[in-house]
C-alpha cells in the first residue's frame, strides 16, 4: 500500500495540519484492504454551493489490482467532511470485500480510465476530449458492482468475459439495467 496519499486541493489551502490529518485518516484503510496500491485525496471548497452545509468537499479514490473505489462527502467543515467520505470508503470496501470473496478468490475486474492519451485538439470542434482506457474482461454481475461501486450514473463500458466482446452496461429510467451489445453491420 501507498505509504501517503496523494492530496489534491482547490479553492483550499493545504496545510501542515490538514496534511497530517488526511494521512492519519487514510493510514487505517491499509487494515480494511490491504491490496490498495494507490490512495488519491481530492479536497475542495464551493463557494457557490447552495447549502453552507454542503461547501467543503472530500473525494477519496482506491486504486489497486482489478478495482477502483470512489467516494465523496460535502461537509460544513472540511474535517467533517474527510470524517465522513472515509466512513464511506470503508463501507464500500467491505461491500467490494464481501462480493468478492463470495464470488471467486482473484480480484473482480473494472475498466480503468488512463489520462494517457487526452487529445483536445483533434481537428474536430465537435470532439472535446478523447480517453483511452483499459478494458478488463467481466462478467455482467461485475460490471453491475463496478457502476454501483464507482458511483457512474448514465453508462459504463467493459469487455464481457462471457461473450468476448464489448458491452454497455446503462441505468434505466425506472432503476434497472440495459445492454448495449453491438454489432457490426
Amino acid at each position: 500500500m501507498s505509504e501517503k496519499p496523494e492530496i489534491f486541493v482547490k479553492n483550499l489551502t493545504l496545510t501542515d495540519d490538514l496534511q497530517n490529518y488526511v494521512t492519519k485518516k487514510t493510514k487505517k484503510l491499509n487494515r480494511y484492504l490491504k491490496t490498495v496500491e494507490e490512495i488519491r485525496v481530492d479536497l475542495s471548497y464551493a463557494k457557490t454551493a447552495r447549502e453552507s452545509n454542503n461547501r467543503f468537499i472530500a473525494q477519496i479514490t482506491l486504486r489497486g489490482k482489478g478495482f477502483i473505489l470512489r467516494a465523496e462527502e460535502r461537509a460544513k467543515d472540511i474535517n467533517a467532511a474527510i470524517d465522513l467520505v472515509i466512513d464511506k470508503i470503508q463501507r464500500q470496501i467491505e461491500r467490494y470485500k464481501g462480493k468478492k470473496y463470495l464470488k471467486r478468490t482473484e480480484p473482480s475486474g473494472t475498466a480503468e480510465m488512463t489520462p494517457e492519451t487526452e487529445n483536445e485538439e483533434s481537428g474536430s470542434d465537435l470532439i472535446a476530449r478523447r480517453k483511452t482506457f483499459t478494458l478488463i474482461p467481466m462478467d455482467e454481475c461485475e460490471a453491475i458492482e463496478q457502476i454501483t461501486l464507482l458511483g457512474h450514473e448514465d453508462f459504463f463500458i467493459f469487455y464481457n468475459a462471457n461473450t468476448n466482446k464489448i458491452n454497455v452496461l446503462y441505468k434505466r429510467r425506472d432503476g434497472s439495467y440495459g445492454l448495449i451489445v453491438p454489432e457490426i453491420g
